[in-house]
């Protein structure tokens, strides 16, 4: 078996290692971003929740969380598929993080348009839609694509509920040609072509919506 056969074996996972890798990153970013808006209304009690939501998500293991959702809820009744529980797990932890990316970037709005707006007469929601998500959307790229980066990083964890992605063909083309240097090498290469590829997409969207007179850092 030559090197470029087995890249060929390997990419038969390729499409789960996206689709995980976009499941994960959707919840991420829906959840994050509703994190983030809510927090950004000032609620006292719904600001101290959100603080624990993301404090307690960044602070647990993806992969013992992803144990908990998959191999925990069936013995209290609820049996989670393979992609859901990624979802609930590597998902849930890359919200916490995007939330406070989100955070950040809101704060990055220029105060003034706020007030702006608000003595112009639009309500707190018609400001956070209108004046403040834009804009916060545009700054918070680099942040997003560092934590897309690590959601395609931690997808081989797919492989533990039985998703059959990269790792997964990996570990079992190891096992029938005992040439790990090899295999692994190509997994490598193949995360690598799809973090280009993710990447170049990432860059077009950026310069579509680059904001006029200000250059990407």
């Amino acid at each position: 078996m030559t090197f470029l056969d087995i890249l060929a074996q390997l990419a038969q996972g390729i499409s789960y290692t996206v689709l995980v890798t976009l499941v994960c990153s959707l919840t991420g970013l829906a959840v994050g971003l509703t994190l983030s808006s809510l927090r950004r209304l000032n609620i006292a009690w719904l600001t101290t929740l959100i603080d624990c939501y993301t404090y307690i998500f960044r602070g647990v293991p993806v992969l013992v969380l992803l144990f908990m959702v998959y191999f925990g809820l069936p013995g209290v009744g609820f049996k989670v598929p393979p992609l859901i529980a990624m979802a609930l797990s590597l998902g849930l932890v890359a919200s916490a993080y995007l939330a406070e990316v989100f955070r950040g970037a809101f704060n990055s709005v220029d105060p003034a348009e706020v007030v702006a707006a608000q003595a112009m007469g639009m309500t707190r929601i018609q400001v956070l839609r209108f004046i403040e998500l834009p804009q916060m959307l545009r700054f918070s790229v680099p942040g997003m694509v560092n934590e897309f980066t690590s959601v395609l990083k931690y997808s081989p964890f797919a492989y533990t509920v039985g998703i059959p992605e990269i790792t997964k063909q990996a570990m079992t083309l190891t096992s029938t040609t005992l040439r790990g240097i090899e295999v692994y090498l190509a997994v490598g290469i193949l995360y690598f072509l799809i973090y280009r590829i993710c990447l170049l997409g990432v860059q077009i969207l950026t310069q579509r919506f680059q904001i006029p007179g200000m250059t990407p850092a």
